[in-house]
C-alpha cells in the first residue's frame, strides 16, 4: 500500500510539472487569458479524472468506456506535453548559455543577469509539434479501432489431407465487448466475416474484459457467424474475471460459468484442453483448444498434453492458444508436433508502423517474438492476430484490427 501511494504522488509531481512547463508555450504564443484559462482547465479535467477514477474511487473497477476515453485523452495529452517540453527543454539550455555569457560579459553583476526571454517561433514549434501526435491519438480512438483490416494467408504444408487442400479459416481475436460502444461498427465488422464464406471460424479468445454480462447488447451480432463446419473458441486471460473485484468467489465463479455458457449460447464450440475432429470425404483434420496459458503474470490453465491425449502424431492438428507465447515454450518441444496454432492476445499494442515489405514495428515486439502475422519454425506456423477488439486505449494507430483469412494449400513436389 505504501509503494501504492508513492507512485500515486510521484505520478502526480510528474503530471504537474509537464503540465507547468507545456504552459510556458501556451502562454508564450497566447496572450489571451481565457485561451490559458480553457488549456488549465482541460489539463486538470483530463489529469483529474484520471486520478479520481485510478486511485481513489473504489466503487468502479471495471474498465467502462469511459475509463478508456480517459486513457485515450490523457495518452494524448501527456504526448503533446513531453514533445512541447522537449522543445522548451533544449531552448532553455540555450537560454541559460546566453544568460551566464551574459552575465560575464559584463563583469559578473547580479544587478546585470538576466535570462533571455522565449521565442515565439519556439513555442509555435513546440506546440505544433505536440498537437501532431495528439491528433494522431484522437484518430485512433475515433476512427482506427473500427478501420477494420481482412488480412490473408495461404500456407502449405506436406501432411495436409488431401481432401482438406483449399480449406479456408476465418480467424478473430479480442473482442474485449465490455469496451464496445458503437454496435453498427461491430455489426460491419461481423458482416465483413461471414462474406469470406469461409469453411470454419475460430475465435482465439478474450470475448469479455471482465464480466459475461458484457455480451448482453451483442449476441445477436456474435451468433450471426456462420461457417460450413462451425465456429470454435478458446478462453483468453481476460475470460477468466481475474482483473476486477468480486463480491466474493463465489461470484466470481458464477460469472465464469456463465461465460462458458455464453460460449455455448452463440452457438459457439469451446474447447477447453479438448481436441474435436473434422471428417470430410474419409479424411480428418483435428481441432485443439487450450485454455490460457501465458508467461510471467498470465494465467497457466492451458494442458497441452491433455488436449492432445487421444489425437494421433501423424494427425493434421490446428491448435488455439491465446497467448502466443505459449507456441515456444510448449508448443514448438512438444512431442506431438502441431502444424499451425492460432493466437491473439498481443493487439500489436494497438499502436505501431505497418509498410508491407518495408517495415513492421510495434511495442509489441519488446516483449513477444511473435506479436502479428505468420511466423515459421520448421515445418510448424504459428498466426498471431490483431485482435477485433480494444482496451485501455479506445483506438488502434497503424495496427488496426484485423480479421485474419487463411487458405491450407496441400504441397506437391
Amino acid at each position: 500500500m505504501a509503494l501504492f501511494s508513492l507512485m500515486r504522488w510521484v505520478l502526480f509531481i510528474g503530471f504537474f510539472i509537464l503540465s507547468w512547463y507545456s504552459f510556458q508555450a501556451i502562454k508564450t504564443v497566447f496572450h489571451s487569458k481565457p485561451t490559458q484559462f480553457l488549456y488549465v482547465g482541460l489539463v486538470v479535467l483530463i489529469y483529474g479524472s484520471i486520478f479520481w477514477f485510478f486511485f481513489f474511487d473504489q466503487r468502479q473497477n471495471q474498465m467502462t468506456p469511459y475509463r478508456q476515453y480517459l486513457i485515450g485523452l490523457s495518452m494524448g495529452l501527456m504526448i503533446f506535453q513531453i514533445v512541447s517540453v522537449f522543445f522548451l527543454f533544449l531552448e532553455d539550455i540555450v537560454r541559460i548559455f546566453q544568460a551566464t555569457a551574459s552575465f560575464f560579459s559584463k563583469g559578473a553583476r547580479v544587478d546585470e543577469f538576466f535570462i533571455p526571454q522565449r521565442r515565439v517561433f519556439i513555442s509555435r514549434t513546440a506546440l505544433v509539434a505536440g498537437a501532431l501526435p495528439f491528433g494522431t491519438i484522437l484518430y485512433g480512438m475515433f476512427r482506427g479501432r473500427y478501420n477494420y483490416k481482412v488480412i490473408r494467408h495461404t500456407l502449405e504444408f506436406d501432411n495436409l489431407p488431401e481432401a482438406f487442400d483449399g480449406f479456408t479459416i476465418a480467424q478473430i481475436s479480442d473482442l474485449h465487448t465490455g469496451s464496445f460502444i458503437n454496435r453498427d461498427k461491430v455489426a460491419y465488422g461481423f458482416r465483413l466475416i461471414n462474406q469470406l464464406s469461409s469453411d470454419v471460424i475460430f475465435f482465439t479468445g478474450d470475448l469479455v474484459n471482465d464480466r459475461a454480462s458484457e455480451v448482453d447488447s451483442y449476441r445477436d451480432i456474435f451468433s450471426s457467424l456462420k461457417a460450413k463446419e462451425g465456429i470454435y473458441s478458446v478462453l483468453g486471460n481476460h475470460d477468466y474475471g481475474d482483473y476486477t473485484s468480486w463480491e466474493s468467489q463465489a461470484e466470481k465463479e458464477q460469472n465464469f460459468k456463465q461465460l462458458i455458457e455464453t460460449h455455448k449460447d452463440l452457438g459457439w464450440t469451446l474447447l477447453l484442453n479438448q481436441s474435436i475432429v473434422l471428417n470430410r470425404n474419409g479424411q480428418k483434420i483435428v481441432i485443439v483448444g487450450v485454455e490460457n496459458w501465458g508467461t510471467g503474470r498470465f494465467k497457466r490453465a492451458g494442458d497441452l498434453d491433455q488436449a492432445l491425449k487421444n489425437v494421433h502424431p501423424d494427425d493434421f492438428k490446428i491448435l488455439l492458444s491465446h497467448d502466443p507465447s505459449h507456441w515456444e515454450a510448449k508448443v514448438l518441444p512438444h512431442r506431438n508436433p502441431v502444424p499451425l496454432t492460432l493466437s491473439g492476445h498481443t493487439h500489436g499494442m494497438q499502436f505501431g508502423i505497418e509498410i508491407p515489405g518495408v517495415i513492421k514495428w510495434s511495442p509489441a515486439s519488446w516483449r513477444y517474438k511473435q506479436w502479428a502475422g505468420i511466423y515459421k519454425e520448421g515445418n510448424q506456423y504459428i498466426n498471431v492476430n490483431r485482435g477485433f477488439g480494444y482496451i485501455a486505449y479506445p483506438g488502434r494507430v497503424g495496427i488496426y484490427p484485423e480479421i485474419t483469412h487463411i487458405t491450407l494449400i496441400k504441397k506437391r513436389d
